[in-house]
């Protein structure tokens, strides 16, 4: 089968997104079908690209005028389907509905070709909140047509449990992983007294690791015979850190918070191996949300760590590896960790091998046969 795998933006090397969206395409190459992927980004010399792999499929130049193009102009897309024999276009939500992106699905189905859309986290509505104007005007406008544009697909892919969303019957599967991109930890050896507890993301809110500094706080007063030391890795907005910063050293843990920034590559493998416990997201209740499965969970199963988070992960719920924290706003309980930790006797290799059925290959195969 020819599939389009079509995304809105462009890649990263440092995106977690990026990295799941490559997986996925090599899961369904693994599959045997034949694809081709359609992206946007900004080329150095400044014109606005939409691209099919390496090659330009329309150039919407530079000025004002581009970035109108770029969002209303989706003929060459639609052409380039039928051109090639596409069956199937693979598109990742953009929250994008309105009436262009109905106008290319559409006509993609009036030519016989079948569109699915992944929404990544569904419901999504409660991330806006706090968004500049102009992101909450696209949210807007997103709401007045998002069930018009469901009714273009055959399906919408979500890692939820919804059985259908906007009207659209769904095609429920797992967040993957690609084993071969994810080393396995190779834990360093610590001091008897002490826990390196781990936090890896582009942090946000529902995230929620003010949880774990709140608990740390309490934890050390009065001081512990059992040093835990939270490192976090990611980007955090300037605003969050200055103000978990004012927290950490009022309550003097600054020796026990360690921000190392994003990392990637062998760097973001040191921090696993240098880590023995990973800290999942501990606040998706703020965002209105209670059954989601994150890449991040995944991510730690297969790195091989135990870890910690708040929602429900229904592939992850009765794994022994598993912490589950309340999905409330109370500081994390470290001692409860400590305690859950020198219980825990997993090896590395055994937590990976317990998701081996969450590899992209698998999960991507779903989507197909479920078409």
């Amino acid at each position: 089968m020819n599939i389009l795998f079509l995304t809105y933006h462009g890649f990263s090397d440092i995106s977690g997104i990026s990295k799941k969206m490559l997986a996925q395409i090599d899961g369904l190459r693994q599959c045997g079908h034949k694809i081709y992927v359609c992206s946007y980004s900004i080329r150095e010399d400044g014109h606005r690209c939409r691209f099919i792999d390496n090659e330009v499929l329309q150039d919407f130049g530079c000025g004002k005028l581009a970035p109108i193009r770029k969002r209303i102009c989706y003929n060459a897309i639609c052409k380039f389907c039928i051109e090639n024999n596409i069956s199937l276009v693979y598109v990742r939500s953009f929250h994008n509905a309105n009436p262009f992106t109905i106008r290319l699905f559409k006509k993609l189905r009036k030519s016989g070709i079948s569109s699915v859309m992944e929404i990544p986290t569904y419901p999504y509505d409660q991330e806006y909140i706090g968004a500049n104007i102009r992101t909450k005007l696209g949210l807007f406008i997103d709401r007045i047509f998002r069930k018009k544009l469901a009714i273009q697909m055959k399906g919408i892919v979500t890692f939820s449990d919804a059985e259908t969303i906007f009207g659209q019957r769904t095609i429920r599967i797992s967040n993957g992983i690609d084993f071969n991109s994810i080393p396995l930890r190779k834990p360093i050896k610590h001091e008897e007294n002490e826990l390196h507890l781990l936090g890896v993301a582009e942090v946000h809110y529902w995230h929620g690791f003010d949880r774990v500094i709140k608990g740390l706080a309490k934890y050390y007063n009065p001081i512990q015979k059992i040093k835990v030391y939270f490192h976090i890795v990611g980007g955090i907005e300037s605003a969050t850190l200055k103000e978990w910063n004012n927290y950490i050293y009022e309550h003097n843990i600054q020796k026990y918070v360690v921000f190392h920034g994003q990392e990637f590559g062998d760097k973001l493998t040191d921090s696993f191996n240098n880590a023995d416990f990973g800290i999942g997201s501990l606040a998706r209740h703020r965002s209105g949300i209670d059954k989601i499965k994150t890449l991040k969970n995944r991510e730690y199963a297969a790195r091989g760590i135990p870890f910690i988070y708040s929602e429900t992960d229904d592939d992850f719920e009765n794994m022994p590896y598993i912490l589950k924290a309340p999905a409330d706003e109370s500081e994390i309980e470290i001692e409860t960790i400590i305690n859950f930790y020198s219980k825990c006797n997993l090896s590395p290799s055994a937590i990976r091998d317990s998701i081996g059925h969450l590899s992209w290959t698998y999960q991507m195969a779903k989507v197909i046969k479920q078409l």
